[in-house]
């Protein structure tokens, strides 16, 4: 082969190779760009929690009425967690300081207000009108408004539990009662004891010293005092301390632990502690609100929905008693007992509901007067 037969050969195979090439290339697709994967979508945010406060009359260590109140707040923390965030005032007066505290309450973002005295009634009515998106609530009142309902437990079933064990384990037959101040719901207590006690002992008799206060432990035990040296050998209280036990406990009298179980503050004196369990309506109401179905009204719960008790009875109290609890109790329970079913008389002899005539709410709600039995006058 000549050289320039083997340049031309040459050429030949290069141009093929080209050639090849680029049919090749004219044949391959183009791959496409990889897609970004789309951003996820944002946690939605998370709600604000409902804002839920309570005022107290006493200090939440009074072992009774607000320490019943704030157990049930605590409660509430327990069952809605971080839906909802509570906070608390206590000792607040009855009168001009409870508004302006209510009035706080509703301008710091509270969406549910609690205040647990009779005394909080007119402020409440008064802030309540300024505050239209704010549900106030009011304990043992009877004035409601579209965002202001009443709420109430039915302590009177505990006072007639606690006569019951009075009435039986009474030596001297004269008992004692230390009063806070004359509203039917303290005036209905104490004839609420009186017949609880009567219904195991007609013999009977009480009698009652105020001290015009929720809470006032010094007053609390001078009335206790008084009551033990005029004859008491069984002591209640419809105050928010634990004085009157400890002054039984002192004195070697008996007792009763009121709102809160007691027992602590007067162990051998300690015969059962009349209790409220608030958390049952609370946790409803807090569940109503973030539902969206609370509405005004009032309520009054009792041993039927679990709000009230009496606990902690004294191993030394006869089982006949204990038995007698336990039945009245079952009683209030199903509906088959009523504590105020006639005949019923006041002190004076007077009929106030008649044979088998069961008193409705109405009646209960307005009693101003004593029963037979209970010795006194009542304050005007």
């Amino acid at each position: 082969m000549t050289d320039n037969s083997k340049r031309r050969w040459v050429q030949l195979v290069a141009l093929s190779t080209l050639a090849a090439a680029a049919l090749v290339a004219c044949g391959k697709k183009e791959e496409p760009a990889p897609v970004a994967a789309p951003a996820p979508a944002p946690a939605p945010a998370k709600p604000e929690p409902l804002k839920v406060a309570f005022a107290y009359v006493g200090p939440v260590g009074d072992g009774g009425w607000s320490f019943a109140h704030d157990n049930a707040r605590k409660a509430l923390e327990a069952e809605f967690g971080d839906k909802i965030q509570t906070s608390f005032v206590e000792s607040v007066p009855e009168g001009a300081d409870a508004e302006r505290v209510f009035r706080d309450m509703a301008s710091q973002g509270n969406k549910i207000v609690f205040g647990t005295s009779f005394g909080y009634m007119e402020p409440m009515i008064k802030v309540a009108a300024d505050f239209k998106d704010v549900k106030f609530e009011h304990a043992t009142g009877y004035k409601q408004a579209e965002n202001l309902r009443t709420y109430d437990s039915r302590t009177y079933e505990g006072a007639y539990m606690a006569g019951v064990i009075a009435g039986g384990m009474t030596k001297s037959n004269t008992l004692g009662v230390v009063a806070s101040v004359p509203i039917p719901e303290v005036i209905r207590n104490i004839n609420s004891f009186t017949l609880g006690a009567q219904s195991v002992n007609p013999k009977v008799k009480t009698r009652v010293v105020w001290v015009n206060n929720w809470f006032d432990p010094p007053k609390e035990t001078e009335a206790a005092t008084s009551l033990i040296n005029g004859g008491a050998d069984v002591l209640m209280q419809n105050t928010d301390s634990s004085a009157v036990l400890q002054t039984a406990e002192k004195l070697g009298k008996r007792g009763f632990g009121w709102d809160s179980d007691m027992t602590a503050y007067g162990p051998k004196a300690h015969l059962g502690s009349s209790v409220i369990n608030w958390a049952p309506y609370y946790k409803k109401t807090v569940a109503d609100a973030l539902a969206g179905s609370w509405s005004t009204g009032k309520a009054w719960w009792g041993v039927k929905e679990g709000s009230i008790d009496l606990v902690s009875i004294a191993d030394d109290v006869p089982a006949e008693l204990k038995q007698k609890v336990e039945t009245v109790k079952a009683g209030l329970k199903d509906g088959s007992f009523a504590i105020w079913k006639g005949p019923i008389k006041d002190q004076a002899g007077k009929e106030m509901l008649a044979k088998d005539v069961v008193a409705d709410d109405a009646f209960l709600g307005g009693i101003k007067f004593y029963v037979k039995g209970v010795e006194g006058k009542l304050p005007n």
